[in-house]
């Protein structure tokens, strides 16, 4: 069995942003060699997600205001985190809804997808660089 590992870095330039690596992910699979196989993709940071789902900019529209009604970002002094000094807590709980990562199954090289499966970076405490992982593992 062979194994594969690179980080991918994103710099989104708002606070929330929905980031399709589907692209990367695919040279990722391409890179490795590996034929069939399992890819997992994770979001290294805790204000961050990967997640699968369709790439309509509606519903990335729908994601953000839904996400914002569950977890508003302020009144910041609304959650005990943000006494920290930190005004994040609202990320870490949309993370928290959206999820850390995804695996998907290679079939013969390529992403074995459902239709109108994308792979996506969730980002909801942005303007920093941020790390995703992706490890590969097969033959």
């Amino acid at each position: 069995m062979k194994s594969y590992r690179k980080e991918l870095w994103f710099h989104t330039p708002t606070r929330v942003a929905f980031v399709n690596i589907t692209p990367q992910v695919e040279a990722c699979v391409r890179e490795s060699g590996i034929r069939e196989g399992l890819v997992l993709v994770n979001a290294m940071h805790i204000t961050a997600s990967v997640f699968i789902n369709d790439e309509e900019s509606g519903l990335h529209q729908d994601f953000e205001h839904w996400l914002e009604k569950l977890a508003p970002h302020s009144p910041i002094s609304q959650y005990r985190h943000n006494l920290t000094g930190e005004e994040n807590a609202d990320a870490h709980l949309k993370r928290t809804v959206m999820g850390r990562e995804v695996v998907v199954a290679i079939t013969e090289g390529h992403l074995d997808f459902g239709p109108w499966e994308q792979i996506f970076y969730g980002e909801f405490d942005g303007r920093r660089p941020k790390r995703v992982l992706v490890k590969i593992i097969g033959e």
